[in-house]
């Protein structure tokens, strides 16, 4: 069995407990993010379109930076959408998070709805691989 480490930010361990999954698994030098939504520290929903995709790119910055990688290690990007019609607006809000060219593989799917709840309109996972014999914390 490979070695698998849970990434649970600080803020984030109400997820691990109640919902029983990690934020990240780190295997080796590779991060899989599970999905991110729009809610803040407190756990409260984002209400704002473009704040609640901020927010989840901010959640998704923090798990990785937890795991010792940052955006520019994310190689794969899925966003899943309540309605589609918002990717213009999730592609600029992404393009001020991720700086470093080539941008990550990207898919997008739409879903009915997400987080377990409604109002949610983006939830964002991720795959980041940091450079071979990298030691970063996490």
């Amino acid at each position: 069995m490979c070695d698998r480490k849970a990434v649970i930010p600080p803020g984030m361990e109400a997820v691990y407990e109640k919902i029983g999954y990690a934020p990240a698994l780190k295997v080796g030098n590779t991060v899989y993010v599970s999905g991110q939504i729009g809610r803040d520290s407190s756990m409260q929903l984002v209400e704002a379109r473009e704040a609640q995709i901020a927010q989840a790119f901010d959640n998704l910055r923090l798990v990785l930076e937890a795991a010792g990688a940052s955006l520019a290690d994310v190689v794969d990007l899925t966003s899943f959408h309540t309605d589609m019609r918002d990717l213009p607006l999730f592609m600029q809000v992404r393009n001020r998070y991720f700086k470093t060219h080539p941008l990550p593989a990207w898919t997008a799917v739409g879903a009915h709805m997400l987080g377990g709840a409604p109002g949610y309109i983006v939830e964002i996972k991720a795959v980041a691989v940091l450079p071979a014999g990298q030691t970063k914390p996490g």
